[in-house]
């Protein structure tokens, strides 16, 4: 007989696989032990590095609050100082034997506030070239109607199935 015939190999299932519904109920409380006892880490990390950060933000605020009031004398003598220092606004900095200063102006922005208020005043002026009317596909419709839409190329309806493991749990409750 010749070896003519594909063998196939697969690997080893690395994990124990219950072999009856009292083994796949105790896989399930492990589950839930495991996640808890992993939540207490989680939170007792977050503790730990809560302290840590409280640590250094104390250590470091000192200089902060130095920095702050440092910057605001550099900034208040460099205005007063600002055409010598910009050569009469010719230019937006100005290098030093520390260090530069400069100027900048910011990117300019809009800001609304009460923007229904704001749209209703557009409207009435008669500037909607100002306000953006953005279309989209309705995905939500389309979940209502698939047949109507199942013909056009470009849409495709998904679905798989997923396997959850949700273990009991309850907590305990607080007694003020």
């Amino acid at each position: 007989m010749s070896r003519s015939a594909t063998r196939l190999k697969t690997d080893a299932v690395p994990v124990q696989v219950p072999q009856s519904k009292d083994e796949v109920v105790a896989a399930i409380a492990a589950i839930g032990r495991c996640q808890r006892e992993r939540t207490r880490i989680e939170a007792a990390m977050n503790d730990e590095l809560a302290l840590v950060r409280e640590r250094w933000e104390k250590q470091a605020a000192p200089h902060l609050e130095q920095i702050r009031a440092l910057t605001t004398g550099v900034h208040l003598w460099c205005e007063a100082n600002r055409a010598a220092l910009t050569q009469d606004g010719k230019v937006k900095y100005a290098h030093l034997a520390s260090g530069e200063v400069k100027w900048r102006m910011t990117p300019p922005k809009v800001v609304v506030r009460s923007l229904d208020l704001v749209l209703d005043y557009l409207r009435q002026a008669g500037l909607d070239r100002f306000i953006r009317q953005k279309e989209e596909v309705n995905k939500e419709m389309m979940l209502l109607e698939p047949e109507a839409v199942a013909h056009i190329k470009g849409i495709t309806f998904s679905q798989k199935e997923e396997f959850i493991v949700l273990p009991f749990e309850t907590e305990l409750e607080e007694v003020a």
